[in-house]
């Protein structure tokens, strides 16, 4: 949304702690970029498997952590696979790196077993991010050549049965767009999701353990709880009204794209924690809505890796919504809400406190020296948090950023609350990619446009807002929980 929040004092108070501690931190943590070794319990499958729902992929020392989880999903009826990151490199020779790869695993999969839902299981150290180069070199101050996107292992087959690359030119930069720059376009990138993608960004084994207690717990404790039938919506003034000159913002922004939800979700109580009613101070207020219990969030504002927060109206101010510093005073125990928030940079997750060694400046200004970002640190969270966050990895467009002044999160990011609030689905991965379906449906890439074009960047932008829509979680979740046998 072209806006970071500014990084409160007592995040500089701990410059000085953080810096000396990387230093211990990089000689006692091993390096995880390392081959990976064979610690694999089972031999490469040759057989046909029809009939797959879950293909879980994990760093190998994972896996038997991730046991207890299949043989939860096949008692409710997810047919379910663990494959560690060396049965997917021993497959096959295919593939041009090791994101690839993984890709062309996942294709086999989905042709040969039907697959319909992957969670990929490690953090970005662990298990491979395609970053891809849509890049936006025009929105200053906020340079930005690359950001993950999860959606390139989803979407597999364009309408023709054609494999999706998202290479077209072929020369390893995938997802390449820079304006002006010869032969920098890839082109034709279907973006439709042919199946379903999560990741648990786990950083160890600690992680992977308290994910699949939460998962477990959720699925055979939310349903029929009168705490899951809330809906809490948070946001206020995103841009002030001067913010950008001949477009009007003289409203609520977030608060008007929170009510696009609202519309959709009227079988659930209704909790506004809006800046206009007064009801959203700081992050005490969403804090005690989270502990009190609700089944779905919706934040509508601004945020970097270690932050959410909104405007108070016209220039009068900030708010802080909810910080990392905050949430362990979340307390809501297996209460755990699905949550939208796709605001900036909250859902990047490669970041590092090292980026503090690498470029102080920029790392403390844009937060990038966070340990975990804001969205997996509130879905990691034990014994309380969330059960699923989505959010965008890199910067996050509204139609106020478009010369055309629609689109981009202020449709996308309430579609998924149109999905599961009319019925479509009950599936979380299901109700995130027909979330992006209805976007790129009513939004289409023109990859014809002309790069000397003044609304380049409008189509650019409705490139990037469903690759970056990033799902933290498991895709096959059954969202309210399975009724009791």
């Amino acid at each position: 949304m072209g806006f970071y929040m500014k990084m409160k004092s007592c995040f500089k108070k701990t410059f000085i702690l953080v810096v000396i501690g990387l230093f211990i931190f990089g000689s006692v943590i091993p390096s995880l970029n390392a081959e990976i070794v064979n610690n694999s319990e089972d031999e490469i499958e040759t057989e046909s498997q029809n009939d797959l729902d879950l293909l879980i992929i994990c760093y190998p020392d994972f896996r038997r952590y991730l046991e207890p989880l299949v043989e939860h999903k096949k008692n409710h009826g997810v047919d379910a696979k663990i494959k560690t990151l060396y049965d997917i490199y021993e497959y096959s020779e295919m593939g041009r790196d090791n994101p690839e790869k993984i890709k062309y695993y996942i294709q086999m999969a989905y042709d040969t077993w039907g697959v319909k839902y992957v969670m990929l299981v490690g953090d970005y150290k662990k298990m491979p991010v395609r970053y891809v180069y849509n890049a936006d070199m025009n929105y200053l101050p906020y340079l930005e050549a690359r950001y993950i996107s999860e959606l390139y292992y989803a979407d597999l087959y364009d309408d023709s049965h054609v494999f999706q690359t998202w290479d077209s030119n072929e020369n390893g930069v995938f997802g390449e767009w820079y304006v002006n720059v010869s032969d920098a376009r890839d082109i034709n990138i279907d973006l439709h999701p042919d199946l379903y993608v999560g990741r648990l960004a786990c950083r160890n084994a600690f992680e992977v353990r308290v994910m699949v207690n939460k998962i477990i717990k959720y699925e055979t404790r939310t349903y029929g709880s009168d705490w899951f039938n809330k809906f809490v919506v948070v946001a206020g003034d995103t841009y002030h009204n001067t913010k950008y000159p001949g477009v009007n913002t003289t409203g609520f922004e977030g608060e008007e794209n929170t009510k696009k939800a609202l519309e959709n979700m009227t079988h659930f109580e209704q909790v506004r924690l809006w800046v206009s009613k007064g009801t959203l101070r700081g992050p005490r207020d969403v804090i005690r809505e989270i502990n009190r219990g609700c089944g779905l969030m919706y934040f509508d504002g601004h945020a970097n890796p270690m932050s959410w927060g909104t405007n108070l109206y016209n220039k009068n101010g900030s708010v802080d919504g909810l910080r990392n510093q905050d949430m362990w005073r979340l307390l809501n125990g297996y209460k755990l809400p699905v949550i939208v928030a796709p605001a900036c940079h909250n859902g990047q997750f490669d970041v590092d406190p090292l980026n503090l060694l690498k470029d102080p400046k920029q790392a403390f200004q844009h937060g990038t020296w966070a340990f975990e970002c804001w969205a997996w640190k509130l879905t990691s969270k034990p014994f309380g948090g969330a059960i699923s966050v989505m959010s965008n990895t890199g910067l996050g467009m509204t139609k106020e950023d478009k010369k055309s002044v629609t689109g981009a999160g202020d449709y996308m990011d309430p579609q998924f609350f149109y999905v599961y609030g009319n019925n479509q689905s009950d599936i979380l991965g299901e109700c995130w990619g027909k979330a992006i379906d209805r976007y790129i449906d009513a939004y289409p890439v023109d990859w014809t446009i002309s790069d000397n074009s003044s609304y380049v960047y409008d189509v650019k932008y409705d490139l990037k807002t469903p690759q970056q829509f990033t799902l933290f979680g498991d895709p096959s979740l059954k969202i309210g929980g399975y009724p009791p046998e």
